[in-house]
C-alpha cells in the first residue's frame, strides 16, 4: 500500500474550510456532506476520489482524509463512490452516510497477486503510456470547476492566504491550457512583508507542474531513464510505479500506470502531486494538485534581506469538484488578471496554439 512520504498541510488559523461550490445562494440551500476517510488502522488516506455517481460532481479527501461537498436535498438517494490508490472502492447512499453517528468511511487496501504476465522495459511502458495518454483521458472540449488556494509563509510564519473558484474550459493534459475564468475570490488581511504581485495566476504552475503538458518547461520524458519502484492498484486494476530520472539527477518523475489500460493515475514531480479518476465515461480527469516551493536569495529584493521575507514560500492545493462534457453547457469567460489587485500583468494574454482559438495565459 503507497504512503506518503511528505505531509502537505496549509496552516492558516484564521481560514474557515469552505465547501467546493462557487454559488452561494446554491451553498444556503444546500446540504453538506463532510467527514474523514481512513483505513482499516484508523490512519487518513490522503487524496481519495469521493463522487456522487453518474453526476460528475464531488471531491477529494485533503492530505489529512478530510472531505467536504455540498449537496441538494433531490439527490440524498444518490450513491457516494470513495476511490484511492491500494484501495478497494466503496459505495454508499448519501442519507444513509449522513445517518451514520460517525462521519468517517473506512477504505480496505486491495490485497492481490500480480498475474503471471510479461513486463517489457520499463521505458518501453512509459513510452505506450505518453503515447494512449489523449485516448485514455478526457480530451474533448470540456469543463472543469475547482477550488484553488494558495497559503504564502515568510519565515515559517503565515501571512497571506487566498482562494478561488475557477472554472476552466480544457481538452485534458495531452494539449494546452484553455481559457481560464476566476468566478469567485476571497482572501485574507495580507501580512507579508513583500508583498510580491504576479503577472499571471498561479494556476499556470499547475499546468507547468504536470511533466504531461505541451509547455516550454515540459521535460522530455522519452529521455528519462526509468524503472519500477512498486506496485499498488486502482479499481481492480495492478498499478506500476515508475520512476525517472532526467540527465540533471534531481530531474525526477513519479508516475502510477495501470498494467493493463496504461492510464496514468497519478503523477509525482519533484513536490507537485497530481491525482486523476475516471469520468462516468471511463476516461481520466485531473482530481486533485498540490505542490510547494520556496525562493532563494538572490529572488528577493535586497531590500528585504535579513528579514523573514528572506525566507518566502508557497503552499498550493487545487479540489476538482464538477466536470461538463456537454458543449452547451460549457461557459468560461478568460480571467483578466489586469482587474485584479493580486497580479501585475507584465504580458498580454495569447493564443495558444491548439488550433481552436482557445485563449490562454501564457505559462512561464
Amino acid at each position: 500500500m503507497f504512503r506518503m512520504k511528505r505531509r502537505f498541510i496549509i496552516l492558516f488559523l484564521s481560514i474557515i474550510f469552505f465547501g467546493f461550490n462557487s454559488n452561494k445562494s446554491f451553498a444556503q440551500k444546500s446540504i453538506e456532506v463532510k467527514g474523514i476517510v481512513l483505513d482499516e488502522f484508523d490512519n487518513p488516506i490522503p487524496f481519495a476520489a469521493i463522487s456522487i455517481l453518474k453526476k460528475n460532481r464531488g471531491t477529494s479527501s485533503t492530505e489529512d482524509g478530510q472531505f467536504s461537498l455540498r449537496i441538494t436535498s433531490n439527490e440524498l438517494d444518490d450513491m457516494l463512490s470513495f476511490t484511492s490508490l491500494g484501495f478497494n472502492p466503496f459505495k454508499i447512499k448519501i442519507k444513509d452516510y449522513l445517518a451514520q453517528v460517525e462521519k468517517k468511511i473506512v477504505l480496505k487496501e486491495t490485497v492481490f497477486e500480480m498475474d503471471e504476465i510479461t513486463i517489457v522495459a520499463p521505458k518501453t511502458y512509459v513510452l505506450n503510456a505518453l503515447k494512449k495518454l489523449k485516448d485514455n483521458t478526457l480530451s474533448k472540449p470540456h469543463q472543469i470547476e475547482l477550488l484553488y488556494r494558495r497559503a504564502a509563509t515568510e519565515g515559517g510564519k503565515s501571512k497571506f492566504f487566498v482562494e478561488n473558484y475557477i472554472k476552466i474550459r480544457d481538452r485534458g493534459p495531452a494539449s494546452p491550457l484553455g481559457i481560464v475564468e476566476v468566478t469567485e475570490s476571497r482572501k485574507s488581511a495580507d501580512y507579508r512583508i513583500w508583498k510580491r504581485k504576479q503577472w499571471t495566476h498561479d494556476i499556470n504552475w499547475m499546468i507547468t507542474a504536470n511533466p504531461l503538458r505541451p509547455t516550454d518547461r515540459a521535460p522530455n520524458l522519452k529521455k528519462y531513464k526509468w524503472e519500477i519502484t512498486g506496485e499498488t492498484s486502482y479499481e481492480g486494476e495492478e498499478v506500476l510505479i515508475f520512476e525517472g530520472t532526467g540527465k540533471n539527477k534531481w530531474e525526477k518523475v513519479k508516475l502510477y500506470i495501470g498494467v493493463d489500460s496504461y492510464g496514468i493515475f497519478r503523477i509525482e514531480r519533484n513536490r507537485a502531486i497530481l491525482v486523476y479518476k475516471k469520468h462516468e465515461n471511463g476516461k481520466l480527469y485531473l482530481s486533485y494538485y498540490a505542490n510547494e516551493w520556496g525562493l532563494g536569495r538572490k529572488q528577493i529584493p535586497q531590500k528585504y534581506w535579513n528579514t523573514d521575507a528572506e525566507k518566502v514560500s508557497y503552499k498550493l492545493e487545487a479540489f476538482v469538484y464538477k466536470v461538463e462534457t456537454d458543449k452547451k453547457k460549457i461557459a468560461v469567460k478568460a480571467f483578466n488578471p489586469q482587474n485584479s489587485t493580486e497580479y501585475n500583468v507584465k504580458a498580454p494574454l495569447f493564443c495558444d496554439d491548439s488550433g481552436d482559438g482557445i485563449v490562454a495565459f501564457k505559462c512561464c
